[in-house]
């Protein structure tokens, strides 16, 4: 995705889509789903990955990002309202597509990768904690094009995040802790890591950028619990 919207019209967006994501029908029974995911549920840790909730950056594994719901459609979209606006104070590039766990919103922003939880249940969408994962001024200088995050990964109680620095940080979804931090790239040697982590069972995947400077890629997979 190559556009990058200001983030005022970014935070407008959610805003307007918080409606959709919380009161539109749930999806049929699914025949399956991934093995290793929690099950169906109402609370922040226990919760299916298909229905009203998002949980991962492009939505499915099938990367359509595509909503079934359809509170929102062609006959009513006209009367769509700012609801309320939420400034991260980053003017980088906002390229995370945030996620929708149960009454909660996680947003991650591009560097400095800050990680903000909004309770959606709460007047304007108050915030409830956030996580600075404090990365290294160094790798702004590293990546190629822009300071971007592509979003952030939720499992078992636990949002994922990449840092622009070569990190993959577990937090707790309920309080904002850090679980655990584990160092990927080197920013030394022109590694970078922008994409948003990939959940499969109990795996989580993450690969590198920095191919503009001949940085040779690769693929990781952490253990969900521990990271390692």
């Amino acid at each position: 995705m190559r556009a990058q919207p200001t983030w005022p019209l970014v935070a407008l967006v959610i805003g307007l889509a918080v409606g959709a994501c919380r009161s539109g029908p749930e999806r049929p029974a699914q025949p399956s789903r991934a093995s290793g995911s929690p099950p169906t549920g109402g609370s922040i840790s226990a919760v299916s990955t298909v229905g009203n909730e998002w949980t991962m950056a492009p939505g499915d594994y099938a990367n359509t990002r595509f909503s079934t719901l359809t509170d929102i459609n062609t006959s009513n979209v006209s009367q769509l309202r700012e609801a309320w606006t939420f400034s991260t104070g980053t003017l980088g590039g906002h390229e995370a597509a945030p996620l929708v766990i149960g009454n909660m919103m996680f947003v991650v922003t591009p560097f400095p990768n800050t990680l903000y939880a909004l309770d959606l249940s709460k007047p304007g969408a108050s915030v409830k904690w956030r996580y600075d994962p404090d990365p290294q001024s160094a790798a702004k200088g590293v990546a190629c094009c822009d300071t971007v995050n592509r979003g952030a990964a939720y499992s078992d109680g636990r949002v994922f995040i990449n840092t622009l620095d070569g990190f993959t940080a577990a937090v707790d979804a309920e309080t904002g802790a850090e679980l655990w931090k584990v160092q990927l790239g080197d920013i030394n040697l022109g590694e970078t890591i922008t994409m948003a982590p990939l959940v499969v069972k109990d795996k989580v995947l993450v690969g590198n950028s920095g191919g503009e400077f001949g940085v040779r890629g690769w693929l990781t997979a952490l253990d969900v619990a521990t990271g390692k």
